[in-house]
């Protein structure tokens, strides 16, 4: 196999590539004009100027987080609360409204459309680089309003600002994205699944090592400081299947046909299906998250080629993997997978563009069905319990579709050998430059690959 250094061809390994043009003005002229137009649309839902539907999706923030924050303002979590169930970093995000001057409502949507627009500028910069694409901006543009107002309704968007930062520097700066990955697992746990497509050396030490120290280090501060840190483990283990979840799907139908004798009710921050057959699919929930963990492991230990975009690839399918898998698939989820889509379609190599294409399907399928007609769906109605089952589908396909094409892009012997990974970046090299570009790629490409 090749060792072929980024922007170089990989026929030669030393013929340089033409350096591209500046890019089109009207490319980001067109991106920021989409973005400035869509996110007023979303601020014009969030605020009920117009309305969708007549669910208020503005209560979360007004009220449950906002009652939060008049809790840990006394210096402890909010113990007594079973929707309290999140890492105890979130409490950072709860608290940073307060700072502001306005309502808590008005700074959370503007600490909301501040960030989104953070991470446009971040995928428009990875874009710009050789080799890459705006295809990953323009799906952020897109896709963020095909959640509706719900986007700007949860604090999932601050999540995957971080977490989309932290994937766009692993390759070149893996310190830097393994201690942003750590702060955004320390906020909601799945950020940290980003690393499981770092490429083995170097920086995989460096990015993990990175990322247990921010993790270990403010989960001690917070645990220090504040009393209650980890309370949400008990309300976790304690939940039952959320009404969107994959697993309710087989409860809706036996509900719609007449055979399910359980409820449906307000349990654990959401409405959840309690009653027969729920502890038995909260196990097999359990268990096929974690054969899909399993999976990833393989995946890792069999994967012969890392290109650019192998890291970000298989970041995606570790979350599709445990979105699909979980007892809770609440809306705002969907963001999650919006960021790290448009992470994967900044390189052009992606093996993942038709998983983009369904999770933005699915993205518009979940405003059907939340807010739109979530009270069909609670209810087992024929056209929530429809719309539910395509966009349930939809995202098992997204999963399917990505671990396969995943999987064949680093093993597929017919696919493209030439390995591409930009250079870390260095304040200063500890030996000559060439000597240190190459044990980099070494490094990164791991013993067995440095053979051939």
């Amino acid at each position: 196999m090749e060792l072929v250094p980024a922007g170089l061809t990989g026929n030669t390994g030393s013929t340089a590539l033409p350096r591209p043009g500046r890019p089109a003005g009207g490319a980001l002229w067109g991106l920021a004009g989409g973005w400035v137009v869509t996110r007023v649309l979303i601020v014009l839902m969030a605020s009920g100027v117009l309305r969708i539907s007549g669910t208020d999706v503005t209560a979360d923030v007004s009220v449950i987080y906002h009652g939060w924050y008049e809790v840990l303002q006394t210096g402890t979590f909010p113990l007594d609360d079973v929707t309290w169930q999140y890492p105890p970093g979130a409490a950072l995000v709860i608290m940073l409204p307060g700072l502001l001057p306005w309502s808590y409502l008005v700074s959370f949507f503007v600490i909301c459309g501040v960030l989104d627009a953070l991470v446009l500028a971040l995928l428009m910069r990875a874009g710009a680089r050789r080799g890459r694409s705006y295809t990953g901006a323009w799906v952020w543009v897109a896709g963020v309003p095909l959640l509706g107002p719900t986007v700007y309704c949860r604090y999932d968007i601050v999540v995957t600002a971080v977490a989309v930062a932290g994937l766009l520097a692993l390759l070149r700066r893996p310190a830097i994205g393994g201690i942003l990955l750590g702060f955004g697992g320390l906020v909601k746990i799945w950020p940290v699944l980003a690393l499981a497509g770092t490429p083995r050396g170097r920086r995989t030490r460096r990015s993990w090592t990175a990322a247990v120290a921010t993790l270990s280090t403010l989960c001690f501060l917070l645990a220090a400081g504040m009393n209650g840190a980890f309370e949400f483990l008990k309300f976790q283990r304690d939940r039952g299947i959320e009404v969107e979840s994959v697993g309710a799907l087989p409860l809706h139908f036996a509900r719609l046909a007449g055979a399910w004798p359980g409820q449906v009710s307000m349990n654990y921050g959401s409405l959840e299906l309690l009653g027969p057959w729920v502890p038995l699919i909260s196990r097999l929930s359990v268990a096929a998250t974690a054969l899909g963990f399993g999976w990833l492991l393989l995946w890792r230990l069999r994967a012969k080629r890392w290109q650019a975009a192998t890291g970000y690839d298989a970041a995606l399918a570790a979350v599709l993997i445990f979105t699909v898998t979980s007892r809770v698939i609440s809306p705002q989820y969907l963001v999650w997978l919006i960021g790290v889509a448009a992470v994967c379609l900044t390189v052009r190599g992606t093996s993942q563009k038709p998983v983009a294409v369904l999770i933005l399907v699915a993205t518009l399928f979940t405003t059907l069905e939340f807010p739109i007609l979530f009270g069909q769906v609670h209810q087992s109605q024929p056209w929530g319990v429809a719309v539910l089952t395509v966009r349930n589908g939809l995202l098992l396909a997204a999963a399917l579709v990505s671990c396969r094409r995943l999987w064949r892009a680093t093993r597929d012997p017919d696919a493209e050998r030439t390995v591409v990974l930009p250079p870390l970046e260095r304040t200063g090299y500890p030996v000559r430059p060439g000597i240190a570009y190459e044990q980099d790629l070494l490094d990164g490409l791991g013993p067995e690959t440095a053979k051939k």
